[in-house]
């Protein structure tokens, strides 16, 4: 059973391992030493967590738990005409599991319940777009390397729930 919970600090480690799995592919093709990849990514998760909890104040930052297991986070920020996907992501050996669609349906159900607009940055070259636009979201502003896409309320699928 899939549920959330906020992150906490002693969450920290878990969460880098998250942020890692993320750029895993794109770090194996590097002919860098291990150390330097390390670094660098820690470099970049701590910019990236700084970022989301000083520019998205009073967003939800979850871990996602597959009963007790941590598998994932996802960060929401709600506004006033706008729900935010901030980020979603999953350990590597639990993706392509359906966990992403069932959350990602959830907000969508929420977006559809309070007639909000449901968005997410994405990189171009992401597998999950095709599972985005699967999902009724479509490209509403191209940002070079990052696309911003969105669902309206009233077209939005719903696909599943955590009630």
């Amino acid at each position: 059973m899939l549920s959330l919970r906020p992150i906490r600090p002693e969450d920290r480690e878990l969460i880098y391992r998250i942020y890692a799995g993320t750029r895993a592919e794109e770090m194996a093709v590097l002919e860098l030493d291990e150390a330097w990849k390390d670094a660098f990514l820690t470099q970049q998760f701590e910019a990236q967590h700084h970022h989301y909890q000083h520019n998205y104040l009073g967003a939800r930052l979850d871990l996602i738990l597959d009963g007790e297991q941590p598998v994932g986070r996802l960060y929401v920020a709600r506004w006033e005409r706008e729900i935010r996907i901030m980020d979603i992501a999953l350990l590597p050996e639990h993706r392509n599991r359906g966990i992403g669609s069932l959350l990602i349906g959830e907000l969508l159900h929420e977006a559809s319940v309070v007639g909000k607009t449901l968005s997410i940055h994405v990189e171009r070259y992401n597998p999950a777009l095709r599972l985005y636009q699967r999902l009724g979201f479509r490209i509403d502003e191209d940002k070079g390397v990052y696309l911003l896409l969105v669902a309206q309320p009233g077209e939005l699928p719903t696909l599943g729930s955590l009630r």
